[in-house]
Formats: structure tokens, C-alpha cells, sequence
């Protein structure tokens, strides 16, 4: 399932391509024709991205009117495809034929992109749409996302950190390559009860994990390396070199054995000698 830097890059991409384009929507599928329907014919105002959730904020057609959303969950097989309408030249090029079952397809003046296999697309209302987002954790992303209120969730709970990183309702847009390496790098082992890290702890943690995030909307992948977190060269690494301790063998830290075992339904990895299970 793509994590949250993956959604705030899609948005910044789609920002770039469409904002403020008159799209035509339509539902190749079949599955979204009344949606595609009522977002036809709009302009695009902004997308909103939050954890891993997308919202498409089209203009009303008329003053009285609400704005329409398009909310999207892309789960673990959407994926999207954007085919750019002019090449370098600004000549036009054929937008090509859908590939597989295209949920929705949104074509604009210079850009369009179709959408595969999402866990949600659905039409919602700013009231709606703040349903939604009630339900979600804060968002390192985010400029109103709020440290503070997240302290007080974590330094009251007892369930373990590392399940804790997974819940969208506390921290929304980590995954579990997020939640592994950033534990590692703060040298927090992912069974500690929430509520045992020192306020200097936690707040490593989500400095980490804010880096981490941007770099990946940056670069558009995942890396986690000491290098990234400093601030140095990244070069091109492979995945793996690009990584810390997901699914790894050796730890880079000490060279010790990297052990994993199933918590909050996914596998975790993580150093016994680099990450303390104690506080101190």
C-alpha cells in the first residue's frame, strides 16, 4: 500500500498538471459513471492530501452551490497513470486507450490520468470529506498538523509504538517501511509501550518520520538511510541500499542480526542490540 509520501507527491503532480483545468470525467469501468457525471464538465480547484487520502476539489457549477469532491483510497492495487496531452513542443498527442479497468478517467487541457483499482473513489461534500478526516491521525505533511495533540495520545497509551505507527487514526500516512526505519534510526525498539518514551524520545521520532516523508515526496521513493536524515549526498542507492532495516539481514549500525516477527498484522524488523526495549 503506498504510504503517505506517495499521496502528497501525487497531489503535488496533479496540482501541477490540472489545477485550474476544465476536466471531462468519465468512468471507462463502469463502476464510477454517476460520480464521473457529477464532476464533468468542472474545473479543478485543488487536491487535498491527507495520510493516505486524496481529495479532487472541483468548482460548483453554480455560486450557491457546494464544491464536489472526489475522494480516493488507493488501498493496495490502485495505481494511477498520467499521459501528458503535448510534448516538448506543445504539439498535441493521442491520449491513448484505456489499459485494464480504468475506475475513472480525468482529462484536462495539457494532462489527463486515468485510475486503476482503487480501495475507495467516491463523490463527498465538505462535510463528508470532514468525516473523514476526523478520523485520522496528524499528518507530518501537513501544515496544521499538531504535535501536541499527538504527545498526548501517545504519552497516555499503553499499546506498543511500533502498532501504534500503523494506526491511521494516530499517525496518518506511515507504512510499515516508515514504522520500521524510523524506530530504528531513534534506536526505539517497536514493542515499548507507547507511553514509556520521553517526551526528547518522541519527539526525534516525529522529526524522523517528517524527514523521512519529505524526502520521499521529494526524491519520490523511500529512503532512509543516515546520509538522507543528515542532510548529505543520496546518490541513486537500490531499494535496498536505500533502506535501514526493512526486511534486511544485518543491521547497519552494528552489523548484528536483524530479527522480524508479525505486529498489528505486519511483519516487523528491528536491531535487539540498537533498539532498547527499556526505557531509560
Amino acid at each position: 500500500m503506498p504510504e503517505g509520501h506517495t499521496i502528497h507527491r501525487l497531489a503535488r503532480d496533479h496540482t501541477k498538471a490540472l489545477a485550474g483545468q476544465k476536466i471531462e470525467a468519465s468512468s471507462p469501468q463502469g463502476r464510477f459513471t454517476d460520480g464521473a457525471e457529477r464532476i464533468d464538465d468542472r474545473r479543478l480547484e485543488r487536491i487535498d492530501a491527507w495520510g493516505k487520502h486524496l481529495c479532487y476539489w472541483f468548482e460548483p457549477k453554480r455560486k450557491r452551490d457546494e464544491p464536489v469532491g472526489m475522494h480516493i483510497h488507493l488501498g493496495l492495487y490502485g495505481k494511477f497513470r498520467l499521459h501528458r496531452l503535448t510534448d516538448r513542443d506543445g504539439n498535441p498527442k493521442e491520449l491513448p486507450e484505456p489499459r485494464g479497468a480504468v475506475r475513472v478517467r480525468i482529462v484536462g487541457e495539457t494532462a489527463a490520468f486515468d485510475l486503476n483499482g482503487p480501495n475507495t473513489c467516491e463523490i463527498v461534500t465538505p462535510d463528508s470529506w470532514q468525516t473523514i478526516t476526523e478520523r485520522l491521525g496528524e499528518d507530518p505533511l501537513r501544515a496544521d498538523c499538531d504535535a501536541e495533540r499527538l504527545w498526548k495520545r501517545v504519552s497516555t497509551s499503553r499499546a506498543e509504538i511500533g502498532s501504534m505507527l500503523l494506526n491511521q487514526s494516530v499517525f496518518a500516512g506511515v507504512g510499515n517501511i516508515f514504522r520500521c526505519d524510523s524506530l530504528h534510526a531513534c534506536a526505539i525498539h517497536p514493542e515499548r509501550e507507547a507511553r514509556s518514551l520521553s517526551r526528547d524520545e518522541f519527539d526525534q521520532l516525529w522529526q524522523t518520520i517528517a524527514v523521512m516523508l519529505k524526502i520521499g515526496v521529494k526524491r519520490n521513493r523511500i529512503i532512509t538511510t543516515d546520509a538522507a536524515l543528515k542532510g548529505g549526498k543520496i546518490g541513486r542507492p537500490s531499494r535496498s541500499e536505500a533502506l535501514r532495516v526493512y526486511k534486511k539481514d544485518c543491521c547497519p549500525t552494528c552489523d548484528g542480526p536483524i530479527t522480524s516477527w508479525e505486529q498489528a498484522g505486519r511483519a516487523v524488523f528491528a536491531c535487539e542490540a540498537c533498539q532498547s526495549k527499556d526505557p531509560d
